[in-house]
């Protein structure tokens, strides 16, 4: 027997069918909301001043390390390796490739 599960959207300001899911996070909180294309037009005009003149977060606030793009790949190698070193000497198992775990990064980072 074959099941068909079906979702639909309803705008959750008019109660209505909804074209879009919109997330959004104010002080701190995330939120969606679910709203129909006149609805969605309307709500991007509302914040499209505050998004403009906003800076883009990191997700969950903390940044991985990163290349920077201003790094060379000689930059992040060298550090890559300092990182490995560092790591092995003070007891973290590490391998020689791939990617490195972001507790040993902290761990380097807070040690420097």
């Amino acid at each position: 027997m074959a099941q068909v599960t079906r979702v639909e959207l309803l705008d959750d300001l008019e109660g209505g069918p909804a074209d879009e899911t919109v997330r959004f996070g104010v002080d701190g909180k995330s939120y969606v909301i679910d709203l129909n294309s006149e609805n969605v037009e309307l709500f991007r005009a509302a914040v499209a001043d505050f998004v403009a003149a906003a800076r883009r977060d990191t997700v969950g606030g903390v940044r991985a390390a990163r290349r920077s793009a201003a790094a060379s790949s000689d930059e992040v190698r060298a550090r890559n390796q300092a990182i490995r070193g560092w790591a092995r000497e003070n007891g973290y198992s590490i391998s020689d490739r791939g990617r490195i775990p972001v507790e040993v990064t902290h761990a380097y980072e807070q040690s420097h």
